[in-house]
Formats: C-alpha cells, sequence, structure tokens
C-alpha cells in the first residue's frame, strides 16, 4: 500500500469534483456524491435514479463502471494533485451480486502508486448494506509531468 500523506490529498474536493464533474460532463450528469475524500482513500454516492436501472430491476453495469471509474480517478488526483489527463488504462469488472434499486456506493483504495502507473482496488456496495456487490480493480496512467 503506498505510503499516505499525513497532509491530506494532493488536490481539494473541490478541485477533483471540477476536474471529474465539469472536466467530463457525463460524470456530472450522473450525479455522485463524494463522502470521504482522502489521501489514497475515498467513497462515491451514485443517487438512484430509474434511468440506471436494466431489466430484472438491478442497477446496470455500466453505471457501476462509470462509479469505479470516478473512483479510481479520485484515489489517483489524490495522491498526486491536479492532472487532467491522467487516464484509466485498464479496468476488471467483478459483478458479485445484483443490488437492489437505489444508491449504490464505491469505496476505494489505491494499492500502488508509481511514476507512470497508479493501482487502485474499488467496492461497490448497496447504500445500506455494506456486502459488496461488485469489486473493480483499475490501473490508470500518470501523465509523464507527475512521475
Amino acid at each position: 500500500m503506498p505510503e499516505t500523506d499525513l497532509a491530506g490529498p494532493k488536490i481539494t474536493l473541490e478541485e477533483f469534483q471540477e476536474l471529474a464533474w465539469e472536466g467530463v460532463p457525463y460524470v456530472g450528469q450522473l450525479g455522485p456524491e463524494v463522502l470521504r475524500f482522502e489521501a489514497g482513500e475515498i467513497a462515491v454516492l451514485l443517487p438512484y435514479r430509474e434511468i440506471l436501472l436494466r431489466p430484472g430491476g438491478t442497477i446496470c453495469g455500466p453505471a457501476m463502471m462509470a462509479l469505479a471509474d470516478i473512483a479510481l480517478y479520485g484515489l489517483v488526483l489524490s495522491m498526486i494533485g491536479r492532472a487532467p489527463l491522467a487516464v484509466t488504462t485498464d479496468m476488471t469488472v467483478h459483478f458479485l451480486t445484483r443490488p437492489k434499486p437505489g444508491a449504490v456506493v464505491a469505496e476505494g483504495r489505491l494499492l500502488k502508486l508509481g511514476r507512470r502507473l497508479a493501482v487502485g482496488d474499488v467496492l461497490i456496495h448497496s447504500e445500506h448494506d455494506d456486502r459488496p456487490v461488485c469489486h473493480v480493480t483499475g490501473t490508470y496512467a500518470i501523465p509523464p509531468d507527475f512521475g
């Protein structure tokens, strides 16, 4: 696990939200809410909306993948600061069980921070049930000027 900076994240929550919500308008349309933002750790809630449902009455996979990616982006920026060009290079998604209709929460932690790549781990659960419904590992490329 990477060492966390006792001084806190390298970017403020507001700066992260500006980059993620306004820099990628789709993210802003999802309406995520950051519940925790620390150096190397994050929790993000995706509010429930009927548009997120798929047949069978469960939250759709693409919504959970987007939530995990938002969390991974926040993890990386919390450790390196403002880096609009940090991008996803890999995500492995394991859908564990069907979440019931409702808000879902992604809780992430940074596993490895290198000069060029950062690897994170995200567990997603329903808002009022801590049992994981999805597990994601992902890698982000760090722009060269941050290495």
